[in-house]
C-alpha cells in the first residue's frame, strides 16, 4: 500500500515546503488534503495549478460549523497526470470576513462563489456577478446555514400561508395527470 502513495505523499511534502500548513495528510489513494489560512488561498491555488498541473477546477462547496462561528470552505482540484484529488480548506467567520475571489484562476469558481455567497450568505472580495442567483426574492437568512430553520420556513411559506388553503400537494397533481400509483416511501410525505 505504501508504494501506491508514493505520488500523494510527494504531492503532501511538496506543499509542506512551500506553504505553511495548519494540517496537511494523505487520506488514502489519489486523495490528499490540506489546511490553510485564508491568506494562502490564492498564492497555494496558483502554486497548484501552474507548478504542480493542477489545471482541473473540479468543484467548490462550504460547511457551516456554527458551533464554531466559521464556514470551512474547500476547493477540489485534479491533476490529469498524477490523477490525485488535491483538496484545500480553510475556515472564516460567519460573519464580517470576506474569502478572495478566485475566478481569475479558474473562470467556473465565479458560479460556486456566487452559489456560496447566495446560499451561506459568505462574501467573496472581488466577485461579479449579480446578488440573485438561484434564489428569486429571497428576504430569509441564507438557506444553508445551520440556523435557517427549514420546517418552519416550509409551514409558513406554503401550506400554512393564507391564501393558500387551496394548495395541493405536487404528488397528487401529477397522480391526477398519469395512471401512477404512489410509491410507499413517498406515502408518508402525502398530506392524505
Amino acid at each position: 500500500m505504501t508504494d501506491t502513495l508514493n505520488k500523494e505523499n510527494k504531492l503532501l511534502e511538496v506543499l509542506k515546503e512551500e506553504f505553511k500548513l495548519l494540517s496537511g495528510k494523505v487520506k488514502r489513494s489519489r486523495r490528499v488534503e490540506v489546511v490553510i489560512e485564508n491568506e494562502q488561498i490564492i498564492p497555494i491555488l496558483l502554486f497548484a495549478k501552474e507548478r504542480l498541473n493542477y489545471i482541473h477546477f473540479s468543484h467548490m462547496s462550504c460547511v457551516d460549523w456554527i458551533e464554531e462561528g466559521k464556514f470551512e470552505v474547500i476547493y477540489i482540484l485534479w491533476s490529469p497526470e498524477e490523477k490525485i484529488n488535491l483538496l484545500i480548506k480553510t475556515k472564516v467567520a460567519r460573519e464580517g470576513e470576506d474569502l478572495p475571489n478566485i475566478d481569475f484562476i479558474w473562470r467556473q469558481a465565479n458560479t460556486y462563489e456566487r452559489e456560496i455567497r447566495e446560499m451561506y450568505g459568505l462574501p467573496f472580495d472581488g466577485l461579479v456577478g449579480r446578488e440573485e442567483f438561484i434564489l428569486e426574492d429571497w428576504d430569509e437568512i441564507p438557506p444553508m446555514r445551520r440556523d435557517f430553520i427549514t420546517n418552519e420556513y416550509v409551514s409558513e411559506t406554503y401550506f400554512e400561508r393564507e391564501g393558500r388553503e387551496d394548495a395541493k400537494d405536487v404528488r397528487e397533481q401529477i397522480l391526477g395527470r398519469t395512471d401512477e400509483k404512489l410509491p410507499d416511501f413517498a406515502k408518508k410525505y402525502s398530506r392524505d
